[in-house]
């Protein structure tokens, strides 16, 4: 029988958006899951210095509640291999990792690892990106920072912390910036890292039969802009007040379609894409209508990473592909052309 793998959290944000308190929160909550922090930091607020006893030369530190705390010295993938090694004989016990990035961070080679290593991916689950975003530094570190931009981009939930050291309007500019850099995660505002443990584990983002999730009014917005059935989505032409000026590095797109997809057609664009683009994606994802295919078909990727899987049938649903990037200067409108041109003639 195989063993299920194990849940993984990998946490982001730039220094003094709040990961640090939102962790010990989460370790410090009756959840009764034992958590393994895998702290990919050097030096700055380290969470051991006050919540961990650190034993001189170990570099795995066991907690009082069950949870164990490591600072990584070397790779991570020899981290994760060596955590699941020791769990296996029984040294250290624990249900979940989560993986604390440093500030500056992207967390795609992070990502990429529970993907790429065979002895990774056939121990852990890689459930999702969770990224904090501080409120009253955050538009000048989005401007400033690709990897502010990068980590907002492949987030699966966003955490806003700070929010109370700004005003309703910046607070409300802010969330839409987000939205623009990534429709698809889910935000929210927090205080001081109180957050219900459910917005942070077992999102599943990375499931490929989750749902694909778009706030519908990001997709509405450009609607007006548009008489044909896509919604591009422009950052630079929004017309809401007070973000013109933003043109971000890293963008998403959605395409929609009700014509069905050309499978070859699509593989061989998709394939194309990738190849030239796919360290410039960040992430992208899927639910397609295939050409004599009645269920639907999902897919994601990471970077030059993508996977795909058969989901429920269409049943009465109006069979509508719809698909979300999001990626750095993307070339939008060759993408969106060559998705046209994979459609069933």
């Amino acid at each position: 029988m195989s063993t299920p793998l194990i849940p993984s959290t990998i946490l982001t944000g730039f220094l003094g958006s709040g990961k640090t308190t939102l962790l010990k929160r989460i370790l410090h909550e009756a959840h009764g899951s034992r958590i393994a922090v895998i702290e990919n930091e050097f030096g700055e607020e380290n969470i051991d210095n006050d919540i961990l006893v650190q034993e001189s030369g170990e570099q795995i530190v066991q907690m009082s509640n069950g949870c164990i705390c490591c600072t990584i010295r070397d790779d991570l993938r020899a981290t994760l291999s060596d955590l699941a090694a020791r769990r296996r004989k029984g040294e250290l016990m624990f249900d979940r990792i989560i993986i604390e990035t440093t500030g500056v961070a992207d967390p795609g080679p992070v990502a990429q690892t529970f993907f790429m290593d065979d002895e990774v991916a056939s121990q852990y689950l890689l459930d999702s990106i969770i990224t904090l975003v501080d409120a009253k530094h955050a538009e000048q570190q989005l401007d400033t920072r690709l990897e502010a931009q990068r980590q907002v981009g492949f987030a699966d939930q966003i955490f806003i912390s700070k929010a109370d050291l700004v005003s309703a309007d910046e607070l409300a500019a802010l969330q839409h910036r987000l939205a623009h850099i990534n429709p698809r995660a889910k935000q929210q505002v927090t205080h001081f890292g109180n957050v219900p443990l459910k917005d942070v584990l077992d999102l599943r983002g990375f499931n490929l039969n989750a749902k694909l999730d778009i706030d519908p009014e990001f997709l509405k917005e450009d609607e007006h802009d548009h008489g044909h059935d896509h919604d591009h989505i422009h950052g630079e032409h929004c017309d809401h007040p007070h973000h013109h000026h933003h043109d971000d590095d890293v963008k998403s797109f959605v395409f929609r379609s009700d014509k069905p997809f050309d499978p070859a057609k699509l593989e061989d664009f998709l394939g194309a894409i990738v190849q030239i683009y796919g360290p410039r994606m960040l992430r992208y994802k899927g639910v397609l209508s295939m050409k004599g295919i009645d269920r639907k078909v999902v897919f994601q990727g990471v970077h030059q990473l993508m996977g795909s899987d058969l989901a429920s049938p269409w049943g009465h649903e109006p069979r509508q592909s719809k698909l979300v990037f999001i990626g750095i200067d993307l070339p939008r409108d060759i993408i969106l052309q060559g998705l046209e041109q994979s459609l069933v003639a």
